[in-house]
């Protein structure tokens, strides 16, 4: 079932068409002056100058249609040639009434999203923060609209700083079975060392190696043997994912974010010297002072695109290597059809060099790059604690469910709630503040991280669409304890319920956007708007109190279809919505 404006839409650009006009000029778009008007198309302007007419001219032809064929609309004539156009509530309320399950009409494909990167050995921290909460936003999107998609969370678990850990653990603790080279028996389950074990060794042995070229070396040594498959080293390895992981799992699902896949680049590095010979074999591949290289460089470049480098002088393999024969096995072994990767905007070279080379190897399908800008503290530079190191993501965590809960408190909310519910739904409106004032901006922009603005239950924040949506649950609890029942939405509508009924029919429309444009912050504005406008509703066309049965259940089910739709945005942003606050 089209929606209002795409039904509109859709006529509109069929009468330009009928004047022999790209039909692209019938887009309609939602009026700035909704005073005015639900709807406008500003086609005319473009069509007038094409067909060296005044654009009044063209505009009052295309109305004249426009009147023949949906007589029910008000359309009026603004300014140098805008088309306006008002729908009759009938209209709205019928969309509503009779709206079906939908079926989005875009091309359905199989697509995987590469989201988080955190590194094997480390902590996550606030760096890996964008990637995922918008890869997570952006991964449910695509699946709500009807694609196949896999999540990957491409954990960085290989190089030289594997290396570098196993041989401090060696000096650490040699006598552990894993540094004995003749050792036949069963490694143990448990791990030698913990995640908090593996932070405080990095940046010593780190040190060491930048310090001491023999230290360098014996690290080294360690990796290319790890890399060989020396069996200790690669149990004590695993050892290093599985604490990794351990800690990824419980901070990822206090975010509700789960992934399909949890490769790492250790997955691939046997599948990237059979690739560099078929690479070399055919052509696309050369030699370059004892390096592989790849170009990359096209004809219509405004700046030089240097060319891809597969393998270094020393024989060691890079990123891109790795990248390349990630998106082989993507697309070979999982059939993806596109490919989104969701990773600091300072990346964007890298991964124009990779999907061009993917192009080149005959790795056919359709590449995205959502590169993020920075998540700022009040300094303008990228968010750190306050003693300037980078913040752990747990204690990010706690500091937002910490701060939620203090603002409930002091607002004299939850005094009926044991201390765990209080808890509970701390941590709800935290995570909510956290992905709502991410989401909210444009992927590509930088923003400043402001933990009391993030908070605040009024205006554009995720406990403000929290508290809208409760309220909503509460009103609707309270009609049906008393007896009230949903039913048609009548088509007496005050001005606050109209608008409240237009931006519901809207739902469909704002979907597809966020979807065309890969832009979560779509979504969070369409909430906010549904948010603002219930607020309004809420006020003047009462519920419980109206004497009008009729309409009482079309209020009721007004309600129910703003909380439907702010339940079904807040899941796409990964966002809980509690049951009371």
């Amino acid at each position: 079932m089209s929606t209002p404006q795409k039904h509109i839409e859709h006529i509109l650009q069929n009468i330009f068409q009928m004047h022999h006009l790209d039909s692209s000029f019938g887009a309609l778009k939602i009026s700035d002056r909704p005073d005015l008007c639900d709807y406008q198309c500003n086609g005319a302007l473009g069509a007038g100058k094409a067909l060296k007419k005044n654009p009044i001219q063209v505009a009052e032809a295309v109305m004249t249609d426009l009147k023949d064929q949906c007589p029910e609309l008000t359309i009026t004539l603004a300014g140098p040639g805008f088309i306006n156009i008002k729908l009759p509530n009938g209209s709205l309320c019928q969309y509503l009434n009779d709206v079906v399950p939908l079926s989005f009409d875009t091309q359905k494909r199989k697509i995987i999203i590469d989201y988080c990167g955190p590194n094997v050995a480390k902590p996550m921290h606030v760096g890996h923060l964008r990637a995922t909460i918008i890869g997570e936003s952006l991964k449910r999107l695509c699946r709500f609209v009807g694609n196949e998609v896999i999540g990957d969370i491409h954990m960085g678990d290989w190089g030289t700083q594997m290396g570098m850990m196993i041989y401090e653990i060696s000096l650490r603790y040699p006598d552990l079975p894993y540094f004995d080279p003749h050792f036949q028996g069963e490694y143990p389950k448990q791990s030698p060392v913990t995640l908090d074990n593996l932070q405080e060794m990095y940046p010593i042995i780190s040190a060491k190696c930048k310090e001491d070229p023999e230290i360098l070396e014996a690290a080294k040594t360690a990796t290319v043997e790890l890399q060989q498959g020396r069996r200790g080293y690669r149990a004590l390895w695993q050892h290093f994912v599985d604490v990794s992981v351990d800690d990824m799992k419980e901070h990822l699902q206090k975010l509700d974010v789960d992934f399909d896949q949890w490769f790492g680049e250790s997955r691939y590095q046997e599948k990237i010297p059979p690739m560099l010979e078929v690479l070399v074999a055919q052509g696309i591949a050369k030699e370059d002072q004892g390096a592989l290289i790849l170009e990359v460089a096209e004809d219509h470049d405004k700046a030089p695109v240097p060319p891809l480098l597969l393998r270094k002088q020393d024989g060691g393999f890079l990123y891109a290597t790795t990248d390349l024969a990630t998106i082989e096995e993507r697309v070979k072994a999982f059939g993806a059809e596109r490919i989104i990767y969701v990773v600091d905007g300072r990346q964007g070279l890298h991964f124009e060099q990779v999907f061009r080379a993917a192009r080149k190897f005959g790795l056919q399908a359709h590449y995205d790059f959502i590169g993020f800008g920075t998540m700022n503290g009040s300094d303008g530079k990228p968010f750190k604690t306050r003693a300037g190191g980078v913040m752990r993501l747990g204690d990010l965590i706690d500091m937002l469910i910490d701060e939620a809960q203090t603002r409930i408190e002091e607002a004299g909310l939850g005094k009926d709630l044991s201390p765990q519910e209080l808890r509970g739904i701390a941590e709800k409106i935290g995570i909510a503040a956290l992905k709502f004032a991410d989401l909210q901006h444009d992927p590509i922009q930088n923003y400043q991280f402001d933990l009391q603005k993030f908070m605040r239950f009024e205006g554009k924040t995720g406990p403000y669409i929290l508290y809208a949506a409760v309220r909503i649950q509460s009103v609707i609890k309270k009609a049906i304890e008393a007896g009230i029942e949903k039913g048609p939405i009548q088509d007496v509508l005050l001005d606050e319920e109209r608008d409240l009924v237009l931006a519901l029919t809207r739902f469909e429309d704002y979907i597809l956007r966020a979807y065309d444009k890969l832009s979560p912050n779509i979504l969070c504005d369409y909430a906010f708007e549904l948010a603002q406008k219930f607020s309004r509703f809420y006020q003047s066309a009462h519920i419980l109190n109206e004497p009008d049965k009729a309409i009482q259940s079309s209020r009721l089910s007004i309600a129910e279809k703003t909380l439907g739709t702010l339940q079904t945005l807040t899941d796409l942003l990964s966002i809980s919505i509690p049951e009371k606050m």
